[in-house]
């Protein structure tokens, strides 16, 4: 990879800055500023949104959305924020439904009281291509995407980045997401640490990844435990689901094309049982929910034809297709007619479900980086128990001790949860009450774990 070009542009621009002043920003990132969006009430913080061409000759631009800190971003981590699917938007459920500044409610924006921006400058970005507000002038981009392109290109994309904003260089940068980003997030962190071999640039402290896909067959296969013990499913159809057709089989012959008759009639059965009027994503939740959050249908793939019952409006679809919001925010659709949560146009290799990242994990852990994986505990789709023991399989496989021990956790003067400390540096942690998107349904405590993970502290044990 030739970095020469882009690199000489980033002393350039701040050397420019050290002229005038250490925290003026680039001409690039000003043009990117948002003066203010449609409807929202008044901040003191600042928030940028565009493009940046990681591929100039097929056109291939992702789009990003940026809020700094709410106080003194200067001495604040840099961190970046990728929803799953894969093709859903982290701008639509990340920003804008989970842990952004703001939330749609009609016309207007309200605040979240729980943004991840109190604590950090929050950066996500709509990949891959053809997700959101990202596009490519060139169609035959948005076949045969896979987890190798995507990676390559968020690499790609944060490197330009850093031209538009070259004051973030040396911050601390941490990397999170959830669902399928748990595929996408350990694989971005070692193409940057590989990338750091050659030419330091990327300062990476730490990822966390929330209900992340790990390890498909542990991850799905928990799913019928999680099932049978919330009694949404009958003994009998417990037992048909972990030795007649397990998920993991189902899901792997569904994307083969070739489902067989003990699957179907095993999950024929399971769904029947589970109901299609309970929200798989927070089994305890009322099944009107904003499509907004049924990011991960690749997950859940036979529900594909059943979008039943979801919200009649949903507010943040209707926000971002407006005309001054686009404006406001820099975006253009480009081969599609409105935006949506999850792209219509992104052919994924989904079969990349099957390959396992949990070695990746192992391996930045070996490397020194902090991982924190935590999950909602009311999620069917990647449930708590199928996690906690990838992470505790991690923990033994490296041979790390265990540091803290299972125990509570606490946010105000209630259980946030439960959590486990390995080594000091592999954590696992449960966020109660919470869904599959855990700063959605519980932004308090989402925002506690957050907090601790940042600064490296042990969640409080007491209240």
């Amino acid at each position: 990879m030739h970095s020469l070009p882009w690199k000489t542009m980033v002393m350039t621009v701040a050397l420019l800055q050290v002229c005038f002043s250490g925290e003026v920003e680039s001409s690039l990132s000003l043009s990117d500023k948002i003066t203010e969006l449609p409807g929202q009430p008044q901040v003191s913080f600042q928030q940028f949104s565009g493009y940046v061409n990681v591929d100039k000759k097929k056109q291939r631009a992702l789009f990003y959305y940026f809020a700094e800190a709410e106080i003194d971003p200067a001495s604040k981590p840099l961190v970046l924020w990728l929803n799953g699917g894969p093709g859903c938007s982290s701008l639509g459920v990340g920003a804008f439904s989970e842990n952004g500044p703001f939330r749609p409610s009609g016309e207007i924006l309200v605040r979240n009281e729980y943004s991840w921006n109190r604590e950090a400058n929050m950066l996500y970005l709509e990949t891959p291509i053809g997700v959101g507000f990202s596009f490519t002038t060139d169609s035959s981009s948005y076949k045969a995407v896979d987890d190798k392109i995507t990676g390559m290109d968020n690499l790609v994309f944060l490197q330009h980045w850093f031209v538009k904003f070259p004051q973030y260089i040396n911050r601390d940068l941490f990397i999170t997401g959830e669902s399928y980003a748990g595929h996408y997030v350990p694989q971005l962190a070692e193409l940057m640490i590989q990338f750091n071999k050659k030419e330091k640039l990327f300062n990476v402290k730490g990822i966390a990844l929330g209900n992340p896909v790990l390890e498909f067959s542990t991850d799905f296969n928990s799913r019928a435990e999680f099932f049978w013990s919330h009694g949404l499913i009958s003994d009998s159809t417990y037992r048909m689901f972990t030795s007649g057709c397990n998920y993991s089989r189902y899901v792997s012959e569904y994307y083969r094309g070739s489902v067989s008759s003990v699957c179907s009639i095993v999950m024929s059965q399971v769904n029947k049982e589970t109901s299609r009027f309970v929200d798989k994503y927070d089994v305890t939740l009322d099944v009107c929910m904003s499509s907004v959050l049924s990011q991960s249908i690749v997950l859940n793939p036979k529900q594909v034809t059943e979008r039943i019952d979801v919200c009649v409006e949903d507010e943040t679809v209707n926000y971002l297709n407006r005309r001054d919001v686009q404006k406001a925010l820099h975006a253009r659709l480009v081969g599609v007619n409105r935006w949506a949560v999850c792209s219509n146009i992104l052919d994924y290799e989904l079969l990349n479900l099957e390959i396992p990242t949990i070695s990746i994990v192992g391996s930045l852990v070996k490397a020194g980086f902090p991982v924190l994986v935590y999950s909602g505990d009311q999620d069917s789709v990647i449930p708590l128990t199928g996690s906690r023991t990838l992470v505790h399989g991690l923990a033994k496989g490296l041979g790390l001790n265990t540091t803290v021990p299972y125990r509570v956790w606490f946010e105000g003067k209630q259980v946030g949860g439960w959590t486990q400390v390995y080594g000091n540096i592999l954590s696992f942690a449960t966020i109660r009450g919470a869904s599959h998107e855990a700063p959605f349904s519980q932004p308090e405590r989402s925002l506690r774990l957050f907090k601790a993970f940042l600064e490296g502290r042990s969640l409080p044990e007491m209240f």
